[in-house]
């Protein structure tokens, strides 16, 4: 049995990063309006890791029924600046806020299969950030970033840019485990 807390905690997690993988897409198609084909890409490519974020909290939850959630998303924005802007202050939410504060109570309440799932997101999280960071850069300076190969782990939803390791350094998946955008 699921701790109530930490119940309520994948719930909106998993809520959370649902709504960041439709965000993600919906930026994505905006940027390639706006010209900027591999900003496009990191989209996707994160996208693609917050689905994985999601289903791993997914199969945490065994609550039956359904429960009203609250999501924590940013809206509003209208150019793929503002959807950096709102990529990198979310994940910051994630990194700083959300993330640790989620891992402390199923820690404490020995929900250990919440609580990895809960560190693979907050570990993944903070390469996120730090991808989003320099494509902000770039698109200040009218300019597509420019990434090489953008590698996601189907296990845990870490994203690398350039080179794809031997091993994940985050859940130990063989680089086999890695998908390439």
């Amino acid at each position: 049995m699921v701790h109530q807390m930490t119940e309520s905690n994948l719930i909106s997690a998993y809520c959370g990063e649902s709504q960041a993988h439709m965000r993600y897409l919906i930026f994505a198609h905006r940027a390639t309006g706006e010209g900027y084909s591999n900003i496009s890409r990191l989209f996707i490519a994160v996208a693609h890791a917050e689905r994985i974020h999601a289903s791993n909290h997914y199969r945490n939850i065994i609550v039956k029924g359904g429960q009203t959630t609250v999501g924590g998303a940013l809206f509003g924005s209208r150019s793929t600046i503002e959807d950096l802007q709102h990529g990198v202050e979310g994940e910051r939410h994630e990194i700083e806020e959300m993330y640790p504060a989620y891992i402390a109570v199923a820690k404490d309440q020995k929900e250990y299969g919440a609580e990895i799932t809960f560190k693979y997101a907050w570990e993944a999280e903070k390469t996120h950030v730090t991808l989003y960071e320099k494509a902000k850069q770039a698109a200040e300076q009218k300019h597509d970033a420019q990434f090489g190969k953008i590698g996601v782990c189907e296990v845990c939803g870490y994203t690398v840019e350039q080179e794809i390791p031997e091993k994940c350094p985050i859940c130990n998946a063989k680089k086999e485990k890695f998908v390439i955008f």
